[in-house]
């Protein structure tokens, strides 16, 4: 008897079939399944949208089970699936298969495919049912986090995840139990603190209030290895979840190499590299500490400011390496003689300083002081070489000259400079008139530079006479100032200070011009002044654009290089006696007379003084102030007078005043004078009308 359905119970019976479709594929949406069905008598499938989407296979093309695995299926697993199929039928079980196919747009994804069989009622089976699943991004992100951890568990830095309550680890990877020396196990059973013995309660908190503040924090601490060494390292901290836990998770890496490149750095700014002693940074770092101890004890230290004497000329004439080791060698014998707590330090080429602390008494700075003049002034060996050195040292005293460190080592520079002053090899307090004449100095010097700008300076002659026929041969030219407002400043008062300050190339250019212009003048007038000398200062004949300079005013005055003689120091020359001899035999092959200034006072050796292409020596006035009453200044200027006959060298006599004086030079065979027995110094207009 047929079933009679009505058609309302028939639409709800559909409605329900539909909606409960409906729910089917949106739960299959959301676990990401695709499910199937396929006729095992036709081959022909029925897919789900989620099947085709995830094959990328448009919903209205055909998709038999032929299609699924010779178009998708990758080769590898075609035997794989017709397997499954036969196991799924033998056993009447449902089974599981993971494989990879190649989607229509060509990107290779790995696949689940869970299979059954529904068998009719005799116990054939006439289809497949099953789901798919794309595993793709899942096994993807299975394979990253399996990097991740390995990444993680050996990397060299070391990563430890602690109990925020409790600070007992969690996890402790390979890095860090190679480096603390400790098995997994012994580390889990450990607290941070057993690890971090310097870790205090304090610091902690002041860690957990950055973390919460920026959400990490980084932190510098000791690790105790388990053999009992320690290491620094430096952390990276934040909080993570770690097993359903609130946890910390430290990054250590140890940062041993880093301090001590630190350190080594720290120390390379800080000291001097040639001689490792403090440098400029430093030594102004311990004067001020030096002076916040003294005041604060109420005690005294003195500073001392050395300069060696006659370096300049080592380095110059044996170079540079020579000069470092001399530096080296200065700075062995200085701190030798120095106690523990006084600090020496290199400012930079030849000058040293010193704190002397806990000073009571000022004949401790003496003694001091005495022992550096000594132990420099010994011999220096080097390379087989036996060399020369002193020291010029200026003392200030904390706080009897001063309260701040600016004005300390301005005085103790100031009584340096006062020690070479008075000859150097020794050393000089400093005083209130220092300070002065300082002052004096730095005025002068200012003015020095106006006057040379504004060229202020008036040339003054000084006739040399041939004491036979009374007749004038020569003029030594010679420069005074014409300041403004002070009027005529002789040479002894500007001349040194000029030499000290590097101004002498100018002051001498001045002059030349001047003079030359003067006497190409009166030569043109018919006037007949001789030979005009100048002054020559060596540093000037050593700039290298002196003789084209020489030449080029020669030429503009017209002046003729038979008028000219350069009178040089003998101090000068010796300094460095073939460089000069090399630097005069140009002057020489040019016509210029050359004459020896001073000769007596310096040190010249007879060796070297026939090399020299000279053509006149002066008898220097120190020599003849006192004949004819000193016996020594008689037999010193005829032995110079003697000298320069066997070398058939012209000779003058300067500072001659009185006619006794006159008279000895001439009858002991020195014809030329000059004096204030024939003239004073004068200027153009009176040489002008001497000469008419």
């Amino acid at each position: 008897m047929p079933i009679d359905i009505k058609n309302d119970d028939l639409e709800t019976a559909l409605s329900k079939l539909k909606a409960r479709e409906d729910t089917l594929r949106s739960l299959e949406n959301v676990a990401g399944l695709g499910s199937w069905e396929i006729d095992l008598a036709t081959k022909e499938s029925i897919w789900s949208p989620k099947s085709y989407e995830i094959y990328k296979v448009p919903q209205d093309s055909e998709v038999g089970l032929d299609f699924f695995t010779n178009t998708l299926l990758l080769p590898q697993y075609r035997d794989k699936i017709d397997e499954i199929i036969q196991k799924v039928i033998r056993s009447k079980e449902a089974h599981h298969i993971t494989c990879k196919a190649k989607r229509t747009d060509g990107k290779i994804i790995d696949i689940s495919i869970n299979v059954q069989a529904i068998f009719d009622e005799k116990g054939k089976a006439t289809k497949l049912i099953g789901t798919t699943q794309d595993l793709t991004e899942y096994l993807q992100l299975k394979q990253h986090t399996k990097e991740l951890v390995e990444l993680i568990e050996y990397s060299s830095n070391e990563i430890y995840i602690l109990d925020i309550d409790t600070l007992d680890y969690l996890y402790a990877n390979k890095g860090a139990r190679d480096a603390l020396g400790y098995t997994k196990q012994e580390l889990l059973s450990m607290n941070v603190k057993e690890i971090n013995p310097d870790l205090t309660q304090e610091r902690i908190e002041e860690i957990a209030s950055t973390m919460k503040s920026k959400g990490y924090a980084l932190n510098r601490a000791i690790h105790k290895r388990k053999d009992g060494t320690r290491y620094p390292v430096q952390s990276y901290i934040h909080t993570l979840t770690y097993q359903n836990r609130d946890a910390i998770v430290l990054f250590d890496t140890d940062i041993s190499q880093t301090l001590q490149l630190e350190q080594e750095l720290h120390h390379q700014a800080h000291h001097d590299l040639l001689t490792v002693l403090p440098n400029r940074m430093l030594f102004h770092d311990r004067l001020s500490q030096a002076i916040v101890s003294a005041k604060r004890h109420e005690t005294k230290f003195a500073l001392l400011f050395l300069d060696l004497d006659h370096f300049k000329t080592i380095n110059d004439s044996l170079g540079h390496q020579i000069g470092d080791k001399v530096l080296i060698e200065a700075t062995k014998r200085l701190k030798s003689i120095l106690r523990e707590e006084d600090t020496l330090s290199r400012l930079g080429g030849d000058e040293f300083t010193i704190i002397l602390k806990d000073i009571h008494d000022i004949k401790d700075i003496v003694t001091v002081a005495k022992k550096i003049n000594h132990i420099l002034k010994e011999p220096i060996y080097i390379e087989s070489q036996q060399l020369y050195i002193s020291a010029s040292i200026g003392i200030s005293i904390y706080p009897d000259n001063t309260h701040t460190e600016e004005n300390l080592i301005k005085y103790a520079d100031t009584a340096m400079y006062k020690a070479k002053e008075d000859g150097r090899d020794r050393f000089a307090f400093y005083s209130t008139e220092m300070t002065e004449d300082a002052y004096r100095n730095v005025v002068l010097e200012n003015s020095l530079r106006i006057a040379i700008k504004e060229q202020q300076f008036e040339i003054y002659y000084q006739p040399q006479y041939d004491a036979k026929n009374e007749r004038i041969v020569g003029m030594e030219a010679l420069v005074r100032w014409q300041h403004p407002h002070l009027g005529i400043i002789p040479p002894n008062e500007f001349i040194p200070m000029a030499e000290k300050v590097g101004l002498i190339v100018e002051i001498d250019k001045i002059v030349m011009q001047k003079a030359m212009q003067q006497f190409a003048t009166w030569y043109r007038d018919g006037l007949k002044p001789g030979t005009l000398a100048l002054n020559l200062a060596m540093k000037h004949l050593n700039e290298q654009e002196f003789i084209p300079y020489l030449l080029n005013t020669m030429q503009q005055y017209n002046f003729h290089p038979s008028w000219l003689e350069m009178e040089l120091t003998e101090g000068d020359i010796m300094r460095d006696p073939e460089t000069s001899i090399k630097k005069l035999n140009i002057l020489h092959e040019i016509g210029i007379e050359l004459a020896i200034d001073d000769f007596g006072t310096g040190y010249s050796s007879l060796s070297y003084l026939k090399k020299f292409p000279l053509t006149k020596l002066k008898i220097d006035r120190s020599f003849i102030k006192d004949i004819p009453t000193d016996e020594e200044d008689i037999a010193i200027t005829k032995a110079i007078i003697a000298l320069s006959k066997s070398l058939r060298l012209k000779l003058i006599a300067e500072g001659v005043e009185t006619e006794e004086q006159r008279l000895f030079v001439r009858d002991n065979g020195c014809n030329y004078i000059q004096g204030y027995y024939y003239s004073k110094p004068i200027p153009a207009q009176e040489v002008t009308t001497l000469l008419s």
